[in-house]
């Protein structure tokens, strides 16, 4: 039943052989990695507008120069990801780079603000688009968080169905929302320069506070955020069909370019137009009620908003599962992050990735505001540091003009260096030191993870093991909850495999046991019957107590056998009806640590009900 819905939901699983098949070429690539960099513009223009309003026009004024700038940065970090992408033909995300090229610890830290910018890339992605369709239809307001996570729902399954499907349905939004937008800003700009009036940035807003130099930069610092999302190809360079290093370049140009004019192009428009928002309403949706009005045109501008909002999470749910592995396969992170699920997809990873942006929707209530302050701290750590890296791998390989591309990235690295701390100093207070504490806790839970898997293979390394022994026959114990059908087949084996069997019924109840006894008598008289009493009414400690008691009597080196009857109920459901105690015997015996040197095996012999 359950490997139906699963089917049904996702697909059937697909043969290994297939996962060339299921790579993408360039206009499924650019739906699959670009929707976080190029819907940036509805949360990158928001904030902007939202640090400077409270300035007034003074402050208004000041929207297309920091858009300038924010733009420039961009060029550089797509030059320096350009450089990245040819020196990491199989994928070349800042963890990797870091580590490499700068060291462990480095390469830890590049991979925490990773993964943390993707989860806040998510969430952030969907509750904006959210934001787009609640302002063109206010009474969605109160159902904010609902729909944030329902559409996070549709966007996990579809990844879970795999990247062929993933990159094929992505690319509607995608373009729907190039074909909505490019349009509208040509039309903004037709209209200026064609000589229409327009209301002019000074006469829109009164001031709140003065405008200050701190207020300038934290406004670029909150725009900075258009920018996250545009590692995401340099990250999946392994997801291109060949020649890949070279597709991957090009999606990311064609990305590059089309960014910078949506974000450029609509801050400009905001600026010139004098835009200012209403209450429960985006900057974007006032720009477009400004050019359009609010009819079926101002309608579908907002719907390809949400949509392409909403499938900008992919560019995470591409990027996430891809770092997470990485971590993983160098023992950071659990080893269940590297297998590909049926659709040859890290379902793990989708999974994970999903369950961490739910949990940020609910705790921010959906707000897209109150994330921001979080999100480019990451980013732009992770650009520095994979610049900083780029730069020392360009001096190593020394290979055709590598003073040249060692200087492109370097100059992105300290471009995106001076942002950091921008970001990190303008945000800081607002929410930016979250990413700060949290970024070193991954870390040192990254380093713990890797103890743990380090200690478990020096445990279980044959290097310790002097020579093989030979175990005596086993010594059986059945626990056993009364006399019925379901433990026959478990008495039968215990018989098969050892002489020295012996049966352990827990008295609950007064007289309970002797009643067992005499039925046990009638079938296995050869078998003894202990009976162990219980006057706390437990199941599990009794028998923990019995067999650390017999343990330490026989003492003979014998393999202490527990063989569980165990009754399994023809529909899952039913389990319910049941106390699950032979579950709860095994998971004691399993995760009980061994004491005086004794070994325990368990075994589970299982009778299904027919129904």
């Amino acid at each position: 039943m359950i490997d139906t819905f699963k089917q049904l939901l996702i697909g059937p699983p697909l043969p290994t052989g297939r996962i060339a098949d299921e790579r993408l070429n360039k206009i499924r690539a650019l739906a699959a990695f670009s929707p976080a960099a190029l819907s940036s513009i509805a949360y990158a223009d928001q904030e902007i507008y939202l640090g400077l309003v409270v300035a007034g026009s003074a402050g208004l004024s000041l929207a297309f120069p920091i858009g300038l700038v924010i733009t420039v940065l961009l060029v550089l970090i797509a030059l320096s990801y350009l450089q990245t992408i040819y020196g990491y033909p199989g994928g070349g995300g800042s963890y990797v780079v870091s580590r490499e090229n700068l060291g462990e610890l480095p390469g830890l830290i590049a991979g925490a603000a990773l993964l943390i910018d993707y989860v806040l890339t998510s969430a952030v992605s969907l509750t904006a688009g959210v934001e787009a369709i609640c302002s063109a239809f206010p009474a969605l307001w109160p159902y904010s968080v609902e729909a944030a996570l329902l559409l996070l729902i549709v966007i996990t399954v579809l990844n879970l169905r795999g990247l062929r499907e993933t990159g094929t349905l992505m690319a509607v939004p995608v373009y729907l929302f190039l074909a909505a937008y490019l349009p509208l800003l040509a039309y903004g700009t037709v209209r200026i320069l064609a000589g229409v009036p327009v209301v002019s940035a000074p006469t829109v807003a009164p001031a709140a506070v003065p405008l200050t130099a701190f207020l300038v930069l934290r406004a670029f610092a909150s725009g900075c955020t258009a920018m996250t999302g545009i590692e995401a190809v340099s990250n999946g360079v392994p997801a291109f069909q060949e020649p890949q290093a070279k597709n991957a370049g090009r999606t990311l140009m064609v990305m590059a370019v089309l960014m910078g004019v949506l974000f450029l192009g609509s801050i400009g428009l905001i600026q010139s137009w004098g835009v200012v928002a209403g209450a429960d309403e985006t900057v974007l949706s006032a720009l477009c009620r400004r050019l359009v009005g609010s009819g079926p045109v101002y309608v579908l501008i907002q719907m390809s908003t949400l949509l392409v909002l909403a499938v900008a999470a992919n560019t995470s749910f591409a990027g996430f599962p891809q770092v997470a592995t990485l971590l993983a396969k160098d023992g950071f992170l659990p080893r269940q992050l590297m297998q590909l699920g049926d659709r040859l997809v890290f379902a793990n990873g989708i999974l994970l990735l999903s369950a961490a942006t739910a949990a940020l929707i609910v705790a921010f209530r959906g707000e897209s505001h109150a994330l921001i302050p979080l999100f480019a701290v990451g980013a732009f750590l992770a650009f520095t540091f994979s610049q900083a890296g780029m730069v020392l791998h360009w001096e190593r390989a020394r290979d055709t003009r590598w003073r040249l591309k060692a200087g492109l990235n370097g100059i992105g690295a300290v471009a995106t260096g001076i942002a950091l701390v921008v970001v990190g100093v303008g945000k800081f207070v607002q929410g930016a030191w979250i990413t700060v504490l949290g970024i070193p806790a991954l870390v040192v839970l990254f380093l713990g993870i890797r103890r743990h898997y380090a200690g478990v293979a020096e445990q279980l390394s044959m290097a310790r093991t002097t020579a093989l022994c030979d175990l005596p026959a086993p010594r059986v114990v059945i626990p056993i909850a009364g006399v019925h059908r379901g433990i026959v087949d478990a008495v039968a084996y215990a018989r098969s495999i050892a002489t020295d069997v012996t049966a352990v019924y827990v008295e609950q109840e007064p007289g309970s046991g002797q009643r067992t006894r005499e039925r046990w008598g009638r079938w296995w008289p050869e078998i003894p019957l202990v009976i162990v009493s219980s006057p706390y009414r437990s199941i599990v400690g009794p028998i923990l107590d019995y067999l650390d008691e017999t343990d330490r009597n026989y003492d003979d080196g014998q393999l202490a056998t527990v063989v569980l009857p165990e009754f399994v109920p023809a529909k899952p459901l039913h389990a319910l009806l049941h106390n699950q105690t032979a579950w709860l015997i095994r998971t004691a015996l399993l995760y009980r640590r061994r004491r005086l040197g004794f070994q325990r095996a368990v075994i589970s012999v299982p009778y299904h009900l027919g129904r």
